[in-house]
């Protein structure tokens, strides 16, 4: 069976590549990531995993984590060579 066979009549899929029309900050079930800077070797493992495009870089460097669209996975913080993200409880 295929997907589009598995799927009532009148559902929809969503193409891919759509993650900025979705603000899937919403969707974090009480953790986000935190980066700290010092730790971070500007590596982009943690850019190329995040599904939601989250991370921000700029000029080849990190800057900050994007929290409208972080839903809070935790996939940046697995891969992070230096651990340079953690998730941490959501304030």
């Amino acid at each position: 069976m295929t997907i589009q066979e598995s799927i009532k009549n009148g559902a929809t899929i969503s193409p891919g590549g759509n993650s900025k029309d979705n603000k899937t900050g919403s969707w974090r079930q009480g953790q986000r990531p935190k980066w700290n800077k010092e730790k971070c070797l500007n590596c982009g493992v943690c850019f190329h995993f995040c599904p939601e495009e989250a991370i921000i870089f700029k000029d080849g460097k990190m800057v900050g984590i994007d929290y409208t669209y972080c839903k809070g996975c935790g996939i940046c913080a697995h891969e992070c060579p230096r651990k340079a993200i953690e998730m941490v409880k959501e304030d």
